[in-house]
């Protein structure tokens, strides 16, 4: 079974383990889930674009990005535990997760409107660049996802998510590590890393999915692995933005 691990939560063992066959659904498949993947993105870019026009006409956007995050998170919350709940919950999903993106994508354009006026596409280009690459690296076996690959990754990404926690809890207190934003090389190298683990966590989606339809699993985990593939896109995204800002910014 410990082919079935996943580095990204929504895609571990234990939320394939919920699943239930209903008589007459079929099984998932790896197109199926690319295609749902497909139709959450466009919900994405939907709401994304929304908040971007509201931004650039000067309305406030802080609304959306909070109610976003929010409303997207209780929802992640919810999917994992009830996946069976994937194809009516990961499309809501997809548009709260819209607002987070269309908010930070317009915060980044603003901010870097004079020295990089294009650093937002810029960003959504590398990830679907990273995202191909990874594709076809991992359908060609040039890299493999083995338990050595695994436990790595496991490693790194908690590593980073508790780099996150901290950081957090420390600027609840006023207190801001250097590390995540600036120009300076340390949070460029720190950035470099997080977006190369990001990328790589691709391969471990693709694995999972790859997995999950040769064991048969129920047709409705196309939503729910559609929904996990959306979660590590995102992440990639916004690290790529993040890296860029930190590039920049050194130039500025």
């Amino acid at each position: 079974m410990a082919l079935f691990n996943s580095s990204n939560p929504t895609l571990s063992e234990k939320s394939f383990g919920r699943t239930i066959h209903l008589p007459g659904s079929g099984s998932m498949s790896f197109r199926g889930t690319l295609n749902k993947f497909g139709f959450l993105f466009l919900m994405v870019m939907a709401t994304a674009f929304y908040v971007w026009n509201e931004a650039s006409v000067g309305n406030s956007i802080q609304g959306y990005m909070v109610g976003g995050a929010i409303g997207g998170f209780v929802l992640a919350l919810v999917l994992m535990f009830k996946p069976g709940m994937a194809q009516y919950l990961a499309p809501a999903y997809a548009l709260l997760e819209g607002l987070v993106i269309g908010s930070i994508s317009a915060i980044y354009n603003n901010a870097f409107a004079k020295v990089a006026p294009g650093i937002v596409t810029q960003a959504v280009v590398l990830t679907f660049g990273t995202a191909i690459a990874m594709y076809f690296l991992y359908t060609f076996r040039i890299i493999r996802v083995t338990e050595r690959f695994r436990s790595i990754m496991f490693a790194a990404i908690g590593g980073i998510a508790l780099f996150y926690l901290i950081t957090f809890i420390l600027s609840l207190f006023g207190v801001h590590v250097q590390g995540l934003q600036g120009g300076s090389m340390l949070s460029i190298g720190i950035s470099i890393a997080i977006t190369v683990i990001a990328a790589l966590s691709l391969l471990m989606d693709f694995d999972r999915i790859e997995q999950g339809a040769a064991a048969g699993a129920p047709k409705y985990m196309e939503w729910y692995c559609a929904f996990g593939l959306l979660v590590t896109m995102v992440w990639l995204y916004v690290e790529i933005l993040r890296l860029l800002g930190n590039l920049y910014g050194r130039r500025d």
